[in-house]
């Protein structure tokens, strides 16, 4: 596991290990112990990997585990981008490797990535302050060899796509393409501090699975139905309602034309 030298010049630094709790937690405890950010921590297995709601995450060996640890990268009310931010890339790194991409491979809100509908990978945006300090933590598992069965919703793997590709190739990817996200992200915010995510949510969106497609968000006040009309300015989902259009901060987005979600959502599944 290496990264590229174009990443290596931008100030990026690697960690790799065999196995691990958590990268997610490892890179905690890096921000704790002082440093600096930029650092990218790899793990060929976890026994404590968790997703968004502090889910259990399927952690088998032959799949790509990944945190990246950032320092004071923006504002904490921007801080939310940077899971778009790391999606789009995660989304270019996969295409560059398997030659797939869009409508196959689609961003699915807020986090996820989807391959013919089953998720391929999953990303978990996690922010501390630690002193004066903004840590954001950037989680990411991508099913390379194996889709994880027994989970609540479709899985896939890359070796369905190409049978040589390995977590190497696409973690290699993926630090460059995020590096070069990042950068133009910044850039964005100095010459358009009131817009920045304007370019990013375009790219997004333009990948992004579900647009102006009726969808549930399970909300835990209840789930809510409507039509998925895009991303506000804030990365907010826009969910179109007869009663208007609703902004939605966080939830679990469900494609009921998927028979999978549709026997998922069956139960209490409410209307706007």
């Amino acid at each position: 596991m290496h990264l590229s030298r174009e990443t290596e010049t931008a100030g990026y630094r690697l960690l790799s290990l065999e196995a691990t709790g958590s990268t997610n937690d490892d890179a905690l405890r890096a921000a704790q112990q002082g440093d600096p950010g930029k650092l990218w921590i790899v793990a060929a297995e976890q026994n404590a990997g968790r997703g968004r709601h502090g889910r259990q995450w399927s952690s088998p060996v032959g799949n790509l585990y990944a945190s990246l640890l950032l320092i004071d990268p923006c504002d904490a009310p921007s801080a939310p981008q940077l899971g778009f931010v790391a999606g789009l890339a995660l989304h270019e790194a996969i295409e560059a490797i398997t030659g797939t991409g869009h409508p196959r491979l689609a961003l699915k809100w807020p986090n996820d990535v989807l391959l013919d509908g089953g998720k391929v990978s999953g990303l978990l945006l996690e922010g501390h302050r630690i002193g004066g300090t903004l840590a954001i933590i950037i989680g990411c598992g991508v099913n390379i060899a194996l889709a994880p069965s027994g989970t609540p919703y479709p899985t896939a793997s890359l070796r369905t796509l190409r049978e040589d590709v390995t977590r190497e190739a696409i973690f290699e990817a993926l630090s460059s393409a995020f590096a070069r996200t990042f950068s133009a992200w910044q850039a964005a915010s100095r010459l358009a501090p009131s817009d920045r995510f304007g370019a990013i949510r375009h790219l997004w969106l333009e990948r992004a699975a579900g647009i102006g497609q009726n969808v549930t968000i399970r909300l835990p006040a209840g789930n809510r139905q409507g039509c998925f009309d895009g991303l506000d300015r804030h990365g907010r989902l826009m969910l179109k309602t007869p009663t208007g259009t609703e902004l939605i901060d966080a939830g679990d987005l469900y494609f009921p034309h998927l028979q999978h979600d549709i026997d998922k959502l069956a139960p209490g599944t409410t209307r706007s």
